[in-house]
């Protein structure tokens, strides 16, 4: 016979071709349709621009349920009104002594968030800076989000690393 684990709920919608939502015999609940991405950069971000806001170039994706991040433009777009969790891991490559910080930030429709400033106070040039930050930013339909660097003063060397060092997702929460 089948154990309660293959016995599922399916909620449809009005015309029954998209499934909403899975309760499956233990009460684990699915939202295939639920915002969720994680996008990442097929290749590095050479030599990003100084003093200025640089988008970062988010062009491949692990997932997106929803269709709701366009690697085209590296934005996500918040489909309904809700509080969402967006998520970073970022690795500067080549880090110049002589910039006088680095920056990530979190630029979003209804403000922008200053993720963490490294200042690169060391006695020579470093191979990479790595950090990670979380955020729960409040977002109505239609608002969008994406990441950018800065680097104050310095030299145009450092590159934003591919792959698997750097990464932004995001989810809705409520």
């Amino acid at each position: 016979g089948s154990s309660t684990t293959d016995q599922a709920l399916r909620i449809k919608d009005h015309d029954g071709t998209n499934t909403l939502m899975i309760v499956d015999g233990l009460g684990h609940i699915t939202k295939p349709k639920q915002p969720a991405f994680h996008a990442y950069l097929s290749g590095n971000q050479d030599n990003f621009a100084i003093n200025t806001n640089t988008t970062v170039l988010f062009d491949s994706e692990r997932f997106d349920n929803n269709a709701d991040f366009n690697t085209s433009n590296y934005t996500f777009t918040a489909p309904v009104t809700g509080k969402y969790q967006f998520n970073l891991a970022l690795r500067f490559n080549n880090a110049d002594t002589a910039a006088g910080f680095y920056q990530a930030l979190l630029g979003t429709s209804n403000r922008n968030y200053a993720l963490f400033t490294i200042d690169p106070n060391y006695s020579a040039d470093v191979n990479y800076l790595h950090a990670n930050w979380a955020v729960l930013a409040d977002m109505d339909a239609n608002d969008t989000a994406y990441i950018y660097v800065y680097q104050n003063n310095g030299g145009a060397q450092t590159d934003v690393s591919s792959g698997t060092d750097t990464a932004f997702s995001g989810y809705l929460v409520c």
